[in-house]
């Protein structure tokens, strides 16, 4: 079992998540690496929670089609602290295969602490995201991301 925890400075908001539901299925996106042999796959990897392929030989499914992989479950949202802390986003049961980086592709959602106000289109590739929050009118922004993947 891994889990992709996250580090951040939060100021303004709290409750960053990414944007994963049934309606809007968000990819998670990894590169990987074969646990007997090694190698690394020369792409980045994308998994949804809300996909389930077949295993051949199995009667089990998989989030991710090449070896078995699931997200257990909803990820959790990450709070605003002070100093940041590494908090738990997902888990991840892999077999056969170790998620070795991740990469914050999509969108991602945040909420104002102080007003509530609602931000929902969260881009956090560039590794720092700063915007506005009109309801008490200061920037609000994410920054220092640090992403781990860690056992669990």
């Amino acid at each position: 079992m891994l889990a992709l925890t996250l580090t951040a400075d939060l100021s303004g908001v709290t409750d960053l998540r990414p944007d994963d539901s049934s309606e809007n299925n968000f990819w998670y996106t990894f590169k990987v690496q074969c646990t007997s042999c090694r190698e690394v796959h020369p792409n980045w990897v994308g998994i949804s929670r809300f996909e389930n392929n077949e295993i051949s030989g199995s009667k089990g499914e998989a989030n991710f089609r090449e070896h078995s992989a699931n997200i257990k479950n909803a990820p959790i949202a990450y709070q605003q602290a002070s100093p940041p802390t590494r908090q738990k986003i997902i888990e991840i049961d892999c077999r056969g295969l170790e998620f070795i980086d991740f990469k914050p592709e999509g969108e991602w959602l945040a909420t104002g602490i102080d007003s509530g106000s609602q931000f929902t289109t969260v881009d956090l590739q560039e590794g720092e995201w700063f915007d506005y929050d009109e309801k008490v009118g200061e920037e609000v922004s994410i920054k220092d991301l640090k992403w781990e993947i860690r056992r669990s």
